[in-house]
């Protein structure tokens, strides 16, 4: 196993796969997959620190997209899901979600919860732009902050 996760950081590691792979695992992890994309910024920036910053931005403007993604499967499972009854849970939660708007979406960065959230922000048909912003927002501070915390805490 620590054979496999070397060769994966050393694969990301290299200056023509780096940026692009962090990019494509980023936006993967944005969608509904289970997959995190901070392990593979850790390990790039770990092995090039030069690519700080670059790889931040490489990897929130992928998970910005993928959020995206889900907005538009969320906005088309709209008309599918109109023919079902919702629970009053559901009602509640559709109508908190309502009263804050595309702010909701500053909450993409969360754990299980951020990528489902993208997809009903497009499923409620909240404005696009300002969701796609919010999520940009949230998304960046939380890979300030856990690439911050990793590289100070994790020992090289």
């Amino acid at each position: 196993m620590e054979y496999w996760f070397d060769s994966l950081l050393a694969l990301l590691a290299l200056p023509r796969f780096g940026l692009s792979s962090l990019f494509l695992v980023a936006f993967v992890s944005a969608t509904l997959l289970p997959l995190g994309s901070e392990p593979a910024l850790f390990g790039l920036v770990t092995l090039n620190p030069d690519l700080l910053w670059p790889g931040i931005l490489v990897a929130t403007a992928g998970n910005t997209l993928g959020g995206a993604l889900d907005w538009w499967m969320g906005y088309g499972a709209h008309k599918v899901a109109d023919k079902y009854a919702h629970s009053s849970h559901h009602l509640r939660v559709l109508a908190w979600l309502e009263r804050l708007g595309p702010k909701a979406c500053l909450l993409a960065w969360l754990p299980v919860l951020g990528d489902p959230l993208c997809a009903v922000a497009g499923w409620l048909r909240l404005s696009f732009w300002p969701c796609v912003i919010y999520m940009a927002i949230g998304k960046f501070a939380r890979y300030v902050t856990m690439t911050y915390a990793l590289l100070h805490v994790w020992p090289r």
